[in-house]
């Protein structure tokens, strides 16, 4: 039996094409029915009957109040068709690798690809919210890593992890989930289906619901290095960088009693993530335009804070309340450059809090005012705390144009 796809995107064409086509999808920018080179029926939104449908799969970003939603009568997240028991499609009982979830609101793609690098020499493969759907993942390898989305924890009510990572959490998203409560409360959810003897590592200090898995709560660098016998002055890495390279230790260390920091300092970040880069004049920007909400920022922000930082910010900021950014600015050597559609909003609240702001609105203009000061001591960072569709395709587009036009000076 095939299920009906909400929304005709990257997770649910990867369930068609492994399904063998002839699916039908129910899409918010479909107008007419028609049918893809797959043979697949791409319909409206509007003409889903779930007295048709049986069994729904949904793209992870169609949110709670999505009327595709509120009508399914038996939704499934990709997690929950994959690895919840449900019934493959050549109708033979699944049999699924050991995974491991790893959520949270800052560092999920970069903890993912660490530790898929540690654990690559043992079949590991990685996907989920990185990049690739479940249903592109070999089912054969051993150990499943799953960057793992609060949408996609939303959905998933059956499906559970082995050993679930959740970094630290920090307002986000709230225009999809509402309130930071039933965001958080999406982020722990996982805990509510693990099982006596599987691990959840967990940020100090959250209300965590009644579990039979085996909860270990950090607050700091020294816990886990105390914890887990760890050494953390043999790994290359600093700020929230550090901390996600001795998570990844922690599980490697609980999975196969063994920590290695030579493999972990060969890892590399991906671009747009506290990339440094150096100008013709020798001196440091720093790309992180994959900084996409305020706790992504302040991170960045510590890691530089014994530096003058001019700080580019801004975009759309998803509704969320940006004050504890400007307390962590407001401590710092730090002039601020505003760009994007919220940036009246951060000129207001850098008055507010005595901090130094130029209005840029734009990218270009924000680094030509920085040139103009910018010293090889000081550093100017690109950490918008903000998504990026308000001026760029991404922010992957927003990274590149900064690079280039830095390359420029």
């Amino acid at each position: 039996m095939k299920p009906t796809l909400f929304g005709y995107g990257m997770t649910t064409k990867a369930i068609a094409k492994k399904l063998g086509g002839e699916c039908t999808f129910f899409d918010d920018n479909c107008i007419e029915t028609y049918i893809d080179e797959h043979n697949n029926t791409i319909k409206p939104s509007h003409l889903f009957n779930p007295d048709e449908s049986s069994l729904e799969v949904t793209t992870p970003s169609l949110p709670p109040k999505h009327p595709l939603i509120q009508k399914a009568k038996h939704l499934l997240s990709e997690y929950d068709y994959f690895l919840g028991g449900v019934l493959s499609g050549d109708n033979t009982p699944q049999k699924n690798p050991f995974t491991v979830w790893i959520s949270g609101t800052n560092g999920k793609t970069t903890a993912t690809q660490m530790l898929t690098h540690l654990l690559q020499k043992r079949g590991a493969v990685s996907g989920g919210n990185i990049g690739t759907p479940l249903a592109n993942l070999d089912k054969k390898a051993p150990i499943w890593v799953l960057e793992s989305s609060s949408f996609t924890l939303h959905h998933t009510h059956i499906a559970s992890p082995d050993i679930y990572l959740l970094l630290p959490v920090t307002p986000d998203h709230l225009d999809w989930h509402n309130t930071f409560e039933a965001y958080m409360t999406d982020k722990l959810s996982p805990l509510l289906r693990m099982r006596e003897g599987e691990l959840a590592l967990i940020p100090k200090g959250l209300d965590i619901p009644k579990t039979n898995a085996w909860v270990v709560e950090y607050d700091s660098n020294t816990f886990l290095c105390d914890y887990f016998y760890l050494d953390a002055s043999k790994l290359h890495y600093k700020g929230a960088f550090l901390q996600d390279a001795l998570l990844s230790l922690a599980v490697t260390k609980v999975l196969f009693d063994e920590s290695d920091y030579t493999l972990l300092n060969r890892f590399k970040r991906d671009a747009h993530r506290q990339e440094e880069i150096y100008d013709s004049k020798d001196r440091l920007w720093v790309n992180d335009s994959k900084a996409t909400n305020i706790d992504a920022t302040v991170q960045a922000i510590k890691t530089y804070a014994q530096k003058e930082i001019y700080l580019i910010l801004g975009g759309d900021d998803k509704g969320v309340d940006l004050n504890p950014l400007f307390k962590e600015m407001r401590g710092c050597m730090l002039t601020l450059y505003t760009i994007g559609e919220n940036s009246r909003r951060l000129l207001a609240l850098a008055k507010a809090y005595h901090i130094k702001a130029v209005a840029s609105y734009t990218l270009e203009n924000a680094i030509k005012y920085i040139d103009t000061l910018h010293n090889r001591e000081s550093v100017a960072l690109l950490s918008p705390a903000a998504a990026s569709f308000d001026q760029f395709n991404s922010y992957k587009h927003r990274g590149e144009t900064f690079v280039k036009l830095v390359r420029k000076l």
